[in-house]
């Protein structure tokens, strides 16, 4: 008997109801259709009984671990069972020798391979790469960061997406009526309000929806001789619905992305969206407010001149005020950006200087333009034929003779404003600058 069958063949009937619902075979699988329907890559691989090296990637409760003893199963492969949060070079050795002693295939089902650190992979890529162990990895996190490129060169990466509210209210009605491992024995009667309430509870977590599900049926109640699970209980059951997430994860920077990319395409109902599932969900209000400040230099920019000073009073104000109102006036903050005309121009000027600063062997401050804080500096000529700008006609010192550019360097236009805006003005006022100029460099 392989480990598949000892662990799972008679689930007690006090373990938890997730664990005793898990499907027996792919056919009982609900969701990954794209993964497990017919004629897809891992049923033809459980259907050929050959199972390759893979990493499978997706939020909690989606299946992974069950798709891998399905796997183990379908293969007739031993499977040996490690998570990477215990697991260190030591565990994984021992498995190795335990994989040498079997004469049929061995696979290594490692949950939360993500957590391995470089030394626990490298020990064992050359198992993997030789063919003794068939490696299935677990993940919630983008394995393109977390695993390294060796390891990840021999292994499929495989995407779960989290279950939708059909296939949740599937895995619960599989559930009510199974009365072998799950409630049917009761035949308990579930209104498809309250199955809906649940699923959406829950996610896209089948775990969750089941362990919700389990939770609620403890307070059914009798109705005309059959146990009802009425709307009612449901609140306390729930309770508070914003699921938090891994800080360091993948999630934390794709809303971060998310709300970036929402105010750049100027939704601010998206950007408040992502906003409100960010902070709900545990995220620092103080990474928000940082990244709209990048955004009103880089998406904003002198289209709305009022966007960062903006930004910044709405991280004073949350600083001062605390989170609940704090967070208001980061939604203020927001919203005026997203509703704002867009420019980049200002993160265009600065990338194009900085390319032609690096691209120059030196970038000499003209003489007129240098400071003259001692004699000497004085008879070299430094600050000599400086115009103030106060002192001239509107304010400007017109002619290319003062345009503060370096000598011999060739002139190069870097900021070039938008018509959108304020810089609309911008660009009124800098082509008025340009004609006196050539007034001045044509003046006798």
């Amino acid at each position: 008997m392989d480990l598949f069958d000892s662990q799972r063949s008679a689930p007690s009937d006090d373990a938890p109801l997730a664990y005793r619902m898990r499907p027996q075979t792919l056919d009982d699988y609900i969701g990954q259709q794209a993964l497990v329907g017919p004629g897809k890559p891992l049923r033809r691989m459980a259907e050929a009984g050959l199972v390759r090296s893979m990493i499978l990637w997706g939020p909690p409760g989606v299946g992974k671990t069950t798709l891998a003893e399905l796997l183990a199963h379908a293969s007739n492969a031993q499977l040996e069972h490690l998570s990477a949060v215990m697991a260190g070079v030591k565990e994984i050795r021992a498995a190795v020798e335990r994989a040498q002693q079997h004469t049929s295939p061995v696979i290594l089902f490692l949950d939360e391979i993500h957590r391995l650190n470089k030394s626990q992979q490298d020990a064992l890529l050359p198992h993997v790469e030789s063919g003794l162990l068939t490696l299935i990895g677990a993940t919630t996190e983008n394995p393109s960061f977390e695993v390294n490129s060796a390891l990840l060169s021999r292994a499929r990466v495989y995407v779960l997406k989290a279950l939708d509210q059909e296939e949740l209210i599937s895995v619960m009605r599989q559930a009510l009526s199974d009365d072998q491992r799950g409630l049917g024995k009761r035949n308990i009667h579930v209104d498809d309000e309250v199955l809906s309430a649940l699923a959406h509870a829950s996610a896209g977590d089948a775990r969750r929806a089941l362990g919700l599900l389990e939770t609620a049926c403890d307070f059914t109640q009798q109705e005309n001789g059959q146990e009802v699970l009425p709307m009612a209980v449901l609140a306390d059951v729930i309770g508070h619905q914003a699921s938090a997430f891994d800080k360091q994860g993948d999630a934390y920077y794709d809303l971060l992305s998310a709300i970036h990319k929402s105010i750049r395409s100027s939704r601010p109902d998206a950007a408040l969206l992502y906003m409100a599932r960010f902070m709900q969900g545990g995220g620092d209000p103080l990474d928000v407010v940082r990244r709209l400040a990048a955004i009103a230099s880089e998406d904003v920019g002198n289209a709305d001149p009022r966007a960062l000073p903006l930004v910044i009073a709405a991280w004073d104000a949350y600083l001062r005020l605390g989170d609940y109102e704090g967070q208001r006036a980061i939604a203020h903050a927001a919203i005026h950006l997203a509703v704002a005309p867009k420019s980049n121009r200002i993160d265009r000027a600065w990338k194009a200087a900085k390319q032609f600063v690096s691209q120059q062997p030196q970038v000499e401050v003209p003489t007129y333009l240098r400071n003259a804080p001692t004699k000497l500096m004085e008879q070299l000529g430094h600050g000599e034929g400086y115009r103030y700008a106060h002192n001239e006609p509107d304010g400007y010192p017109a002619g290319s003779t003062h345009n503060c550019w370096p000598e011999d360097l060739p002139q190069a236009r870097f900021f070039e404003p938008s018509a959108l805006g304020q810089e609309k003005r911008f660009a009124e006022i800098m082509a008025w600058r340009e004609s006196r100029d050539q007034e001045a460099d044509q003046a006798p």
